[in-house]
């Protein structure tokens, strides 16, 4: 912990253990929008196994994939990638080879995680990796487990899994209760990394970043690099500020958010956010996050049950919405989604778009405007209509999404200015410059804070501002020569 405290303050950084929360990571100097508070590789990593694409084990890039011809379950984009990954692969290599088709068509990310993270301690102890201040076994051992917590099936799960690693493993002297406690503690300490776009790629443990605590209004955020975690501040911290960061996805209700991090996390969130609940504030946010919307189309009014049974009252126009009416909205959705679904898995785009606007149009009706359920209808239609190049219909239904995103994220998250490149790209594809620069611009604002500037990522953005400028002021240019020879 000593050497981990004296690298940290290298970085402006200090970790204090707190009674009420346990360990908490501290700033040591001040922090600025965008400045990069920890960088950190992981101790061990994964690519997604559910992924329609392989990836690199490396790197994560998806370009110029060969298969390890010995153990035919690893992927590598090139030499040099297979080259930083040999010391670790070589062992993982001799025991995935040994295994039957069956037994590797059961290789989880989660076991292929914890069979490199003893494979990578054996090989520290052996001296053959090199162990640092951030790069350690010893790291692993002090997170927390929350063993105690789990129930009965998931321990039987975790036992079975400590088993499976263990014929893969085929050591003599494996201890099944510590692996299913590391399991708990992947569970809990585990990040999904993602790519510049927080689309899912693969699963890591970054011990050091695991420290950093949870609020439901963080003042930083993780993003990650490849395979590289970067955490940004996204709020001015001063010296002797935690450093927070968001472990769910924080666009719901209190109670919404609360019951996913005791199902995940163990722990009840006291962050400001949350210190309202049960507040007349909070009843009104939920409602309209999570509820629906008064009868009157021209009243943008929330609804709350009405103490004589009789359905819902509007708060604004105190209009009671039938609870039988709502019933059978509510059932339509969802008989609409369960076959949309089933289009979706079949790769009926076409046909799941057409009843995505169906489900649409009936949220429309029973939700409020604000509603995050509307909101997740509308995210999958724009990913259905880009899909099948529909860009007109995708645009319209990304401009509804701006103004929800604006309401339940933070100013500087990264799915907000993500919302707005999308907007953007669509706005120039059609030929909407003017719109484009906007949409670009104000991305552009939120993810030069959350991302930085020299990622591929960025500079592509940056690339594609420039461009529209460029198409904005050429457009204006002939206009002019046009109106002058007139």
């Amino acid at each position: 912990m000593e050497d981990l405290q004296r690298a940290l303050s290298k970085r402006g950084l200090t970790v204090s253990t707190l009674p009420d929360k346990g360990r908490c990571l501290f700033s040591t100097r001040d922090f600025y929008p965008g400045d990069v508070i920890l960088s950190e590789e992981p101790y061990v990593c994964v690519p997604n196994k559910a992924s329609p694409i392989a990836r690199c084990d490396w790197c994560f890039s998806t370009s110029n994939l060969k298969k390890c011809s010995a153990c035919h379950v690893v992927w590598y984009c090139g030499n040099t990638c297979q080259k930083s990954d040999w010391k670790l692969h070589r062992l993982e290599c001799g025991s995935l080879s040994k295994l039957d088709k069956d037994r590797q068509k059961s290789l989880t990310p989660s076991i292929r995680l914890m069979v490199r993270l003893y494979l990578r301690r054996k090989l520290q102890n052996e001296k053959i990796i090199p162990i640092t201040a951030t790069d350690n076994y010893k790291l692993v051992e002090t997170l927390v487990s929350h063993i105690s917590d789990i129930d009965e099936k998931q321990l039987v799960l975790y036992a079975q899994m400590a088993n499976l690693v263990s014929l893969i493993l085929q050591w003599p002297d494996v201890n099944f209760k510590e692996i299913a406690e590391n399991f708990s503690k992947l569970a809990c300490n585990a990040h999904t990394i993602c790519d510049s776009e927080l689309r899912p790629i693969g699963t890591g443990l970054y011990p050091a970043t695991s420290i950093i605590n949870h609020s439901c209004l963080p003042n930083a955020v993780l993003i990650f690099e490849g395979r590289l975690a970067k955490v940004r501040a996204v709020q001015h911290i001063p010296k002797g500020g935690e450093v927070l960061i968001s472990y769910i996805e924080t666009a719901g209700s209190t109670m919404t958010r609360q019951k996913a991090l005791k199902e995940q996390y163990f722990f009840s969130c006291i962050c400001p956010r949350c210190a309202k609940v049960g507040t007349t504030d909070d009843i009104q946010e939920s409602a309209i996050l999570e509820g629906y919307r008064c009868k009157d189309n021209s009243c943008n009014g929330f609804l709350l049950r009405d103490s004589g049974d009789r359905g819902s009252m509007c708060q604004q126009c105190q209009l009671i919405r039938d609870k039988e009416e709502i019933n059978k909205i509510a059932s339509e959705v969802k008989l609409f989604s369960e076959k949309a679904s089933k289009l979706i898995y079949s790769e009926y785009k076409t046909e799941a778009s057409d009843t995505y606007r169906v489900i649409e149009k009936l949220q429309r009706q029973l939700c409020h405007p604000f509603s995050i359920h509307l909101m997740r209808t509308r995210e999958t239609l724009i990913k259905i209509l880009m899909e099948i190049q529909d860009w007109k219909e995708a645009l319209v239904y990304c401009r509804l999404t701006i103004p929800v995103y604006q309401r339940v994220y933070p100013g500087f998250h990264p799915l907000l200015g993500l919302q707005h490149y999308t907007c953007g790209k669509l706005e120039w594809l059609l030929g909407e410059t003017d719109s484009a620069i906007k949409s670009l611009t104000r991305a552009v604002e939120i993810l030069r804070i959350t991302h930085g500037t020299d990622t591929p990522f960025m500079k592509e953005l940056l690339m594609k501002l420039e461009e529209a400028h460029a198409e904005a002021s050429y457009k204006r240019s002939s206009q002019k020569e046009l109106e002058d020879n007139w």
